[in-house]
């Protein structure tokens, strides 16, 4: 499919990954853009929905909004999480279907994946096991839109693509301790202890659990590629392959900010799932996409960024 001549509403399109999508199809001449913004659409409404798509009238929808946060939002917000995820791809979905759009491509989630599943984590085991119970109304959620999607592929022959992101960063992450991921988490403890001269940063869990990430551009131009090339919802992993421990991970962020002081660890507070680490071979058979930017030269342009925004902005829509 040839982006440049489509109307692509990208729901999220004002939000963290959205801005890297959008740059991405910038890149490929793509001109009439669409961002359904909350003030004007709640996509888990239904008339909100049958709306959007009678005014924006787009060829193709790449749905990337989402409710979620950290494992303490999670843990404060399994109801709403679930209602959420669900209702914007329940009605994204069938509207779809009803105005005949070319292509909807589904952005899902890592958290989707079993609590044991064999790392790395292969499409194959979706099925095997239970969520990780801090994230499984939202992972569950997600996880329903791909059952959807391919029920209405083979039904109605709705052309559709599904995708699973690792966990994400870079520049214009959500840096909010309370609901932000770890990198943009530990990234502000480490700076603003730094600034205040303070001699130790707290934090959760034991830092046993491991974890893989990806850089947001990187996690654009997968969108976007799905967008081109995949007609149907086989699952695809968008990812690395490359796993470290947290407390790797605290010790290279504090490394990469200056930190210098004493690392303390909350072992009361949840770890959430042991591990994860994508395989990423069917991204690269079926989309032609691996990920470019290493993961140090990641954090430190994320660092960089956080620095230049004392107090972050939200990003550009």
């Amino acid at each position: 499919m040839d982006l440049a001549k489509q109307r692509i509403v990208v729901t999220g399109g004002a939000g963290f990954l959205g801005r890297a999508v959008r740059e991405s199809l910038a890149r490929r001449g793509a001109t009439e853009i669409l961002v359904p913004r909350r003030r004007e659409f709640d996509l888990t409404n239904e008339a909100d929905v049958a709306r959007m798509y009678a005014q924006m009238r787009p060829d193709v929808v790449l749905h990337l909004a989402a409710e979620v946060g950290g494992i303490g939002a999670n843990m404060d917000n399994p109801g709403r999480y679930f209602f959420a995820n669900m209702a914007m791809a329940l009605h994204l979905i069938e509207h779809a279907r009803i105005n005949r759009i070319r292509k909807f491509v589904q952005v899902g989630t890592i958290c989707a994946y079993p609590k044991f599943t064999p790392v790395p984590f292969r499409e194959e085991e979706l099925w095997n096991g239970y969520p990780e119970e801090t994230n499984a109304p939202y992972g569950i959620a997600k996880k329903a839109a791909m059952v959807m999607l391919d029920g209405y592929r083979r039904q109605y022959g709705l052309h559709s693509s599904y995708l699973l992101p690792v966990n994400l960063y870079g520049p214009w992450d959500n840096f909010d301790l309370h609901t932000s991921h770890v990198i943009p988490a530990l990234i502000r403890k480490c700076v603003e202890a730094i600034d205040a001269g303070r001699d130790h940063i707290t934090c959760w869990g034991t830092g046993s659990a491991s974890r893989e990430f990806l850089y947001v551009d990187d996690a654009g131009e997968g969108v976007v590629r799905a967008a081109e090339v995949m007609d149907e919802p086989t699952p695809i992993n968008l990812g690395t392959n490359m796993e470290i421990t947290i407390q790797d991970l605290v010790h290279l962020i504090a490394r990469l900010t200056g930190f210098r002081g004493e690392i303390r660890w909350d072992a009361t507070k949840p770890d959430g799932q042991p591990r994860r680490c994508l395989d990423t071979e069917r991204a690269a058979k079926l989309l032609g996409w691996r990920a470019k930017v290493t993961f140090e030269e990641g954090l430190k342009r994320t660092i960089e960024w956080f620095r230049a925004n004392a107090n972050p902005p939200t990003a550009p829509g």
